[in-house]
């Protein structure tokens, strides 16, 4: 993995990090950068790149000079999954002392208006996670066929079931941490890399006992670029759900082993 780090402004380090996945981003990560900077001077952006071929990692570098200290970027050098590259960057974000995590996708299906609600739910609310929800009050998507509506609706419900999580939307990917959950979760317990990513992380931390909250949210889906969406990352989720509560019943393994704790 090659890691690129642009330099930070008087040596200083804010306390939220949006972790931005991608691959082949090319139309929207630069008006994303440009969009989500103006809104909170300390919000922080690390871009993780799966080595996109139609320049997206170029681009963000292009930018550093706009946002010194503020924009960030890991290039790995091919696809790995949604997953590890939340991982990675869930590490990035620990060492280096932040103390709030977003997850956010790169195609403007999650307004970065929206950012300052989740934020102000962990900050201010109480919530160990926030999760920028499409359900919790109605069903509140645009731009979807019905038929994909319904599945994603009932996806959550039916991991609802199985898991016994009280979170309405279960699959959503657009969250913020506080980073002490994310330094109490053996992450590399985690074991699915796309779709079923999202259900694992909220389980993981549900039975860690921390409070979760789900803010309301707008989802537009995406009007340039490809959707990374494919029947295998439903299938991944469909059994995914099944095999996670299975492992549940044995152990906690998303827990930090306590000689680890002491190191």
């Amino acid at each position: 993995m090659i890691y690129i780090r642009l330099l930070e402004k008087n040596g200083k380090v804010s306390k939220s990090l949006i972790i931005i996945p991608t691959y082949n981003e090319i139309d929207n990560i630069e008006r994303l950068i440009n969009a989500v900077f103006p809104i909170n001077d300390s919000f922080h952006i690390l871009v993780v790149d799966d080595n996109s071929p139609d320049g997206t990692a170029k681009k963000v570098e292009s930018l550093s000079g706009q946002y010194p200290g503020r924009l960030h970027l890991l290039k790995r050098p091919g696809k790995h999954g949604l997953g590890t590259a939340y991982i990675k960057g869930f590490r990035w974000a620990i060492e280096h002392g932040y103390d709030y995590v977003f997850e956010m996708d790169a195609d403007f299906s999650h307004d970065p208006a929206d950012l300052p609600n989740l934020l102000r739910a962990c900050e201010k609310g109480g919530a160990d996670l926030a999760i920028g929800s499409r359900y919790v009050s109605g069903v509140n998507v645009v731009n979807w066929p019905l038929g994909r509506i319904l599945m994603s609706y009932f996806a959550s419900s039916y991991v609802r079931m199985i898991t016994g999580m009280d979170v309405r939307d279960t699959t959503a990917g657009f969250k913020c941490y506080r980073t002490e959950v994310l330094r109490s979760l053996n992450l590399d317990k985690i074991s699915f890399k796309g779709y079923a990513f999202q259900i694992e992380m909220k389980f993981a931390v549900w039975k860690l006992g921390f409070r979760i909250v789900e803010v309301p949210i707008i989802f537009t889906e995406r009007k340039h670029g490809t959707s990374k969406m494919s029947g295998g990352i439903f299938n991944e989720a469909l059994w995914g759900v099944i095999i996670i509560k299975f492992k549940s019943f044995f152990r906690n393994k998303y827990a930090v082993p306590e000689e680890e704790k002491m190191n």
